[in-house]
């Protein structure tokens, strides 16, 4: 039987979450994954360091340029046909990047980046939705979900990449997108009106002239823009710190599973009216992480753990502010698109640009203490978007 509630809990809920759990576990995992062979794959066709680092930019451009679009696919199609679509669209680019020439590289990664971004917004909206209560809960488990199979893709991808070659190894994350397809398919039987409480402008409209929704849209560019640099090249520096590949890969997928683990801590959010102190300890603990892995790199294990746990609450704040700061599912859905689009714009410069600095100055200090500022100005901001305030309605904002 049909539902067009818009707003009531399924009467599969378990069915839902499962898929929701499956659909996050491909949100990161085909991205990060390519890190640990990045080296590998820069000997393979001869690319500079610039070059390399596009592949981690390349999705980030993506997600940038196709944010504020889901909300408006979502109106058209409802929220569960375009998660379905994006999930076969992210399938489409691992098959594609693993085909093994340049130009289908760089080209499956790009549509890769497409599909997530898809998901990266439609998700919080998903659960305003249809957990309206348990939204922080929700939240911190779908990041726990994506953390570890971004770390798992990290930890398997030298193994899997020596016996197998890098680009079976990249493929082989393809196997988690079909398993989430299948399991999807239910939602489509079930929800195929679309969702009008999904409606919003293209890009966020009103929302764009709140002072709040650029604190918090910056809290979460910030860290998006730290996060994915340390992703980017952390096996870089391990390596040159004297770490064997293997181990700067292992080292890697803990960072990961330590920001993943960061999201059980932060379950009881919901119960916080104000959120500024988590927000700026947070941010703290990614700072010091960063400037251990710079001055006292033979700790790294601690400071990826470090690093990992600041920046994996702070990625379930961010997430959370999206949907605890607005006042509807438009809203959401409006700030969810800002905050992407802003965010993994502010994203897609690190990787390129930290490895631009690296070439010019043979080192890693003036790269890492680039992303110490960036994590004191995130720090900064999370003290305003902690507050426990709500954006202004779209009337209240007119009537200004």
């Amino acid at each position: 039987m049909p539902s067009h509630h818009k707003s009531a809990i399924p009467a599969t809920p378990l069915l839902l979450i499962i898929g929701i759990l499956l659909i996050a576990s491909n949100l990161r995992a085909a991205v990060t994954g390519v890190a640990p062979l990045l080296d590998t794959i820069r000997h393979d066709f001869g690319l500079s360091s610039g070059n390399a680092g596009m592949l981690i930019t390349l999705p980030l451009l993506a997600f940038a340029a196709v944010s504020p679009f889901a909300a408006v696919l979502a109106r058209r199609f409802g929220l569960e046909r375009s998660l379905f679509a994006a999930l076969l669209v992210i399938l489409a680019g691992i098959v594609l990047r693993s085909t093994g020439s340049v130009a289908a590289l760089y080209i499956g990664t790009g549509i890769i980046g497409g599909g997530i971004a898809i998901g990266n917004v439609l998700l919080p909206s998903l659960l305003k939705r249809d957990f309206p209560t348990r939204i922080a809960t929700m939240t911190a488990v779908y990041a726990l979900t994506m953390g570890v199979a971004a770390a798992l893709s990290s930890v398997i991808a030298i193994p899997l990449a020596t016996s197998t070659g890098w680009p079976l190894a990249l493929a082989s994350c393809g196997l988690l997108v079909v398993v989430a397809l299948v399991c999807w398919v239910p939602q489509l039987r079930k929800h195929t009106a679309p969702a009008a409480s999904t409606a919003t402008e293209a890009h966020g409209g009103r929302i764009w002239h709140s002072l709040l929704a650029w604190q918090v849209t910056l809290f979460l560019g910030l860290n998006s823009f730290v996060y994915y640099v340390v992703v980017s090249w952390l096996p870089a520096i391990l390596n040159d710190a004297g770490y064997t590949p293997a181990q700067s890969g292992s080292l890697h997928g803990l960072l990961q599973m330590a920001a993943a683990v960061a999201g059980l801590a932060l379950m009881p959010l919901r119960r916080m009216k104000d959120q500024r102190a988590a927000a700026f300890g947070a941010s703290c603990m990614a700072l010091v992480g960063i400037l251990g892995l710079l001055w006292v790199p033979q700790w790294a294990a601690f400071w990826c753990v470090l690093y990992g746990l600041g920046s994996g609450a702070t990625i379930v704040l961010g997430l959370s502010f999206v949907s605890l700061r607005v006042n509807s599912v438009q809203q959401a859905a409006s700030l969810s698109g800002m905050a992407q689009t802003v965010g993994y714009l502010l994203a897609a410069v690190g990787p390129t640009l930290i490895g631009a600095i690296h070439d010019r100055v043979q080192n890693w200090t003036a790269p890492l203490l680039l992303c110490a500022g960036a994590a004191a100005l995130m720090a900064l901001c999370g003290l305003f978007a902690g507050r426990n305030v709500h954006i202004p309605t779209p009337s209240a904002l007119a009537a200004r």
